[in-house]
């Protein structure tokens, strides 16, 4: 890092846990984040402002007014442009230093896979189940960690699915594909604004924690808030030893 660098990460590097060496390790790191919406949007912007050395957004969906009350990544000038493309102004605005990629469809299949793949960490900041099922799959084949976050009224859930270790669990663990409820999202039941940006910026903070090798992330708990009373609770999630995505009888590749 040169002396501009060692100056705006100053505040990182002055701890302990982190330092010049985790420093250079969110540089030289890679996020993909799957969404560049409500939790996209803080997500985003904390890890372009950490350092983080390339961010891959993903986001087929173009800017509408109701996004304004809570996508803070997004501004009234970029209604009816690209999510990806408008958030990706906002980071570099706040950054220009990192490299920001913008994939401007909804992933899937083989192009899902092989974005998972490239990248260190990945970030689920979907609103629909399909998308969460078809990352989790892909990130558990690549054996790529993946921070998953949720938001609806007023009632959040983070969480870390690390295959890397093989007693976490996996999406499929906690919702299996088959036995899913009505699919329901903000556009329909609202979301409350400063949720979606507590949420987002737990996901960064559990994805740089993942980057440096820092403290324990959220792998095998699930959080959850109610915003209403502001109270957390914290579940255990064991593995699935018959999940058909990361049980012991599914076959490695």
């Amino acid at each position: 890092m040169d002396d501009s660098e060692l100056l705006r990460y100053s505040r990182h590097i002055l701890l302990d846990e982190l330092g010049v060496e985790g420093q250079e390790k969110i540089r030289k790191a890679h996020v993909l984040l799957i969404g560049a919406g409500g939790l996209g949007s803080p997500a985003s912007l904390y890890l372009a402002a950490s350092g983080v050395g390339r961010i891959t957004l993903c986001d087929g969906d173009a800017v509408d007014l109701t996004n304004l009350q809570r996508q803070i990544a997004l501004r009234l000038s970029d209604l009816g442009r690209n999510k990806a493309l408008a958030t990706r102004d906002s980071l570099l605005a706040i950054n220009p230093d990192i490299d920001v990629v913008t994939l401007t469809e909804r992933l899937s299949g083989e192009a899902l896979a092989c974005q998972i793949a490239m990248a260190d960490v990945v970030l689920d900041c979907s609103d629909n189940f399909a998308t969460r099922h078809a990352v989790n799959r892909a990130c558990v084949l690549h054996r790529k960690p993946l921070v998953s976050g949720a938001a609806i009224r007023f009632d959040a859930q983070i969480t870390v699915f690390d295959p890397r270790a093989t007693d976490n669990p996996c999406y499929e663990c906690l919702y299996p594909e088959n036995a899913l409820d009505e699919e329901v999202r903000c556009a329909v039941m609202g979301v409350f604004s400063p949720l979606v940006g507590i949420v987002g910026a737990t996901q960064a903070a559990e994805a740089l924690k993942l980057l440096v090798g820092m403290g324990q992330s959220l792998a095998g708990r699930l959080l959850i808030l109610n915003a209403l009373s502001m109270e957390w609770q914290q579940i255990r999630l064991p593995r699935d030893p018959g999940c058909k995505v990361c049980g012991a009888s599914v076959t490695a590749p």
